[in-house]
Order: structure tokens, then C-alpha cells, then sequence
């Protein structure tokens, strides 16, 4: 907690995985409900854990994809915040957070479409996924994460 009554921000790192095509990762959650929503793998940082090891463990645990096939080109220079809506705070980890702050890395991908295998980790996040062009990420996100994407897309096209 920050001292306050009121929630913080729950530590979270994020990947945005492009091939050689500049195409971006995303997959779709197993979870959501409602909506046709994709997302880049992210997820929370264990307590005392580097960043960079965070987002190559989620990056594993989400795609399958170890630190073997990618080269890690940029981070984030500050983190993203982002508020859950309020019919969801108090009600996603542990009623703990009022959303995520988040560092996001790029990863150029140096393997193949056969190293993805989205059951790496149990229980797997993801059904299914694909490469899309980097401009149709915000589109592709749940909407209240879209100024994230927007920020990130932003910070490494020059990269990409």
C-alpha cells in the first residue's frame, strides 16, 4: 500500500515482441468475456525482482518464447500508469491496486512462428494469437488500457 486508504499501483512490466516485418505480437485472453480484445504480454513483478528478468519471465510464461529468441532493444525511460475502471478496482489482485504501472520493453523476435507455444505456463493466458502491424495495437486493446498502447507504440516506432 502508499500510506493512504487509497489503492496504489500494482508494479507490471510489458513486451512488445516485433519480427523481422516490424509486426508486433499480440494474443487474445483466455479470460475476457466480452469483447474481441488483444494484448501484448505483460504482467506483475515479483518483489526484488529485476524488470528486464520480469518481462523475460512473462514473456516466457505468456508466449512460450524464451530469452534465447530475443534481443531486448529499448525500454520504456518512465513507467505507464494506467487506472482500472472503477467497476473492476477492488476487484482484481487482491483488491490491492487502482491499476498498473507499467515498464514496457522491446523485443525484436529472432525465432520462428514454432517457437511460440502458448501453453508454456499453466494455466496458459492466452487462446490465440498473431502478428499484427504495430499501428492497429490501441485498436486492438481493451479500452481502457488504449493511451498505454498509444504511449508505447509511440516510444519505439522508431525501433520497430
Amino acid at each position: 500500500m502508499n500510506g493512504t486508504s487509497e489503492p496504489g499501483y500494482r508494479p507490471c512490466v510489458g513486451v512488445m515482441l516485433v519480427n523481422a516485418k516490424g509486426q508486433a505480437f499480440v494474443g487474445r485472453r483466455i479470460d475476457t468475456k466480452e469483447g474481441d480484445w488483444w494484448q501484448m504480454p505483460q504482467g506483475g513483478v515479483d518483489e526484488g525482482e529485476d524488470l528486464r528478468d520480469a518481462a523475460l519471465r512473462e514473456l516466457y510464461e505468456e508466449t512460450g518464447v524464451t530469452s534465447d529468441n530475443v534481443t531486448i532493444l529499448r525500454a520504456t525511460e518512465e513507467p505507464i500508469r494506467y487506472d482500472l475502471p472503477e467497476a473492476l478496482i477492488g476487484k482484481l489482485w487482491g483488491g490491492k491496486y487502482r491499476g498498473q504501472e507499467q515498464v514496457w520493453y522491446l523485443a525484436r523476435f529472432t525465432g520462428s512462428d514454432e517457437d511460440v507455444n502458448l501453453n508454456a505456463h499453466d494455466p496458459a493466458e492466452f487462446c490465440d494469437w498473431k502478428w499484427v502491424e504495430v499501428d492497429e495495437l490501441p485498436d486492438m486493446i481493451i479500452p481502457f488500457k488504449k493511451r498505454v498502447y498509444r504511449t508505447v507504440v509511440e516510444a519505439f516506432r522508431e525501433l520497430v
